[in-house]
């Protein structure tokens, strides 16, 4: 049984079980859920707010370098140098090649008119704009006049054997060749044509580069490779003598055609890779990547100044290894149950593997170099250092999201972040549900959708693109006639349905549950006295001492005896009359609670809180041995007039309840 609670007034005023008052004892401050004061907080939590505040700045620090580093690798130079280089060799048509364009390519004819027009006036800029020949330094070609073509074009194509798919016996008679789609094993790698050449002989490639991943296949690094000439006279008759002696054939899956340049006045090197597939349905489909890269890192004062931000984010990466070995030495197998430690592994591994691709990158960059000016004549593979630098960016472009996202760790202390975290995962269960709920309607709209649109209307050509067109569809991105027109009843039916179920009723359930959550959570948090302390707190108590160490405020210390005495005498006046007007306050309570049956319930419904949330403990357990001073003074006053007008209104709305009933 629990023991019996003392009277309100008795706990208000600080007196104990026998209703006897500590002759030093003050009113005690209120709480922070009801009025306007705050608890004073333990030595430990504001110690873990201190510890976490100077982890915090320093994790700012390393935040920076990292940012500074990362943006640090890119300009807007690289789009400008991309958007250039695209529109010269995907865009642009000549008058040997009747209007052709990389990107409008159809056929294998096309391709030879492509590849001996806009792809040589591209590589071999020889002439100025008013026809004045332009004088070559070393017989190198500067595109634009402004970029230096690095050593030589190259041109590769992958085959596939005859006879690799089967043909149906009814077609046999008519049908003697049959060429499958590119597969690795179906690969055709026995020379052919005049067999005296690379071109005519299947080359094995050992390249750090990984395969290609194009629209229909993945292609290996090897296979008939050719380059041009460092003229664009003799590019052009090797060109027209590969055309007139068939280089390609009908088992001709893939051609690639790669080239490098460096532009000096920006450091950026651009890497273009032109590719042209042959599907086994006959036809061309297009593909290019251009990456523009700074391989060259340490050539003017900023960059050296990026040296310093990554020895110093070498340094950072050390120390957090140091403090996460400590930590799982001290914790063990406690250390992996925390979401935070494992973010810290991720970006440490990520950090990592950064600074092991950077010193590789530096020194392959060095090799390919003296490689090159050993050799003009030789096509330098920087493809697959531009490959590998995208993904270097991704991954540290992943790692500073990660690393924004860390930032949550230091401030979960905020109340604002308490209620969202608590709403997430008070709602974590709910919403797997709906997830579950939502996707088998998501996926089984999607393999509608390519069943019935998939070989008519190109977002809908792979189950892929369906679900990326049905995301865009509930954003409301969508072509409504293109679906009408490839089927006029299945159509209008299919985006109907899917707008109503998805949009209408889906979406709107799962914003129902996290309001509804928020909403509870909000309100317990009403309920609870808040005991945390605040970071303003902590800042104006070092901005206090800074005033005091610098002699510009008083310390408690040195305060006037007098000031403190009238402190005391408003204390002691305000509890005495608080003492007078608590018992008819609590007389009148208890009254109406007799005659309200309902209040019981309201206070059996505070025990339990008070049981589950043991912060809420009665006021008079917050002492101080000091007296309170004029501003404490005047708090607790509107503490007072707050709390007797919440009375009068829980006693108004009481008695409109039970005139109901």
């Amino acid at each position: 049984m629990e023991p019996r609670r003392p009277p309100l007034e008795q706990r208000l005023s600080g007196a104990g079980a026998g209703g006897v008052q500590h002759p030093h004892r003050p009113l005690p401050l209120p709480c922070a859920g009801l009025g306007v004061g705050r608890p004073r907080p333990s030595y430990s939590k504001e110690l873990e707010l201190r510890t976490t505040l100077r982890e915090l700045l320093v994790y700012i620090v390393f935040l920076t370098d990292l940012c500074i580093l990362t943006f640090g690798m890119v300009s807007t130079d690289m789009y400008y140098l991309n958007k250039v280089m695209s529109h010269l060799f995907l865009e642009t048509s000549s008058s040997e090649a009747g209007g052709i364009t990389f990107r409008s390519l159809g056929s294998t004819a096309d391709f030879w008119k492509f590849a001996e027009g806009p792809l040589l006036d591209g590589l071999y800029w020889d002439k100025w704009y008013n026809n004045m020949t332009l004088t070559i330094q070393k017989n190198s070609s500067h595109i634009y006049y402004e970029n230096l073509l690095l050593g030589v074009a190259q041109i590769r194509q992958l085959k596939v054997r005859n006879g690799t798919c089967s043909i149906y016996p009814y077609f046999q008679t008519f049908l003697k060749e049959c060429y499958c789609e590119y597969r690795y094993r179906a690969e055709d790698r026995s020379a052919f044509g005049l067999k005296n050449g690379s071109e005519w002989k299947y080359v094995s490639v050992s390249s750090l580069s990984p395969w290609y991943w194009g629209y229909v296949g993945l292609y290996s690094n090897g296979g008939f490779i050719f380059t041009l000439p460092k003229s664009k006279q003799k590019s052009m008759e090797k060109l027209v003598f590969l055309r007139q002696n068939s280089w390609l054939t009908r088992g001709t899956r893939v051609v690639f055609i790669d080239f490098s340049m460096y532009n000096a006045n920006v450091n950026l090197f651009c890497i273009i890779r032109l590719v042209v597939e042959f599907p086994a349905t006959g036809g061309v489909l297009t593909s290019s990547h251009i990456y523009s890269v700074k391989l060259l890192r340490y050539v003017t004062y900023y960059d050296y100044f990026l040296a310093s931000c990554e020895i110093t984010f070498c340094l950072f990466v050390i120390t957090f290894i140091i403090q996460a070995a400590i930590k799982i030495a001290k914790l063990k197998t406690e250390y992996f149950r925390s979401v935070w430690n494992w973010l810290d592994i991720l970006v440490v591994m990520i950090s990592i593997l950064a600074i092991a691709f950077n010193i590789y990158r530096t020194v392959e960059v060095s090799l390919l170099m003296e490689e090159l000016l050993s050799n003009s004549s030789v096509y330098p593979d920087f493809y697959f250092l531009a490959s590998w630098q995208v993904h270097y960016n991704n991954m540290i472009a992943v790692n500073v999201f990660f690393a924004w996202i860390k930032i949550f760790k230091y401030i979960r202390f905020n109340k604002t972040m308490t209620q969202l975290s608590s709403t997430l995962s008070r709602c974590a269960k709910d919403i797997i549900g709906f997830a579950i709920m939502f996707f088998i309607i998501f996926f089984a709209y999607a393999q509608l959708g390519y069943l019935v649109f998939g070989s008519q209307v190109d977002e809908f050509s792979t189950f892929q693109n369906c679900i990326f067109t049905q995301f865009r569809i509930i954003l409301g991105d969508f072509n409504f006639a293109t679906i009408e027109e490839a089927n006029s009843i299945l159509g209008p039916i299919y985006f109907i349905t899917f707008v109503f179920c998805v949009f209408f009723v889906l979406l709107n359930m799962f914003l129902a549950i996290i309001n509804d959550t928020y909403s509870e959570v909000k309100a317990d948090f009403a309920l609870i006295p808040s005991q945390e302390f605040v970071i303003s707190d902590l800042i104006r108590q070092m901005f206090n001492k800074a005033l005091v160490k610098l002699k510009l405020k008083k310390s408690e210390t040195d305060i006037n005896p007098e000031e403190k005495s009238l402190g005391s005498e408003k204390s002691t006046e305000f509890s005495a009359t608080t003492r007078k007007d608590i018992p008819r306050l609590s007389k009148e309570s208890t009254a109406e609670a007799k005659s309200y049956p309902k209040l019981s319930q309201v206070q059996k419904r505070k025990e339990n809180i008070r049981q589950k949330h043991p912060s809420t403990e009665d006021f008079g357990s917050v002492t101080s041995e000091s007296s309170i001073s004029p501003e404490e003074f005047q708090q607790l006053f509107r503490y007072t007039a707050e709390l007797e007008k919440k009375l009068d209104d829980v006693n108004r709305k009481l008695g409109r309840i039970m005139k109901k009933k």
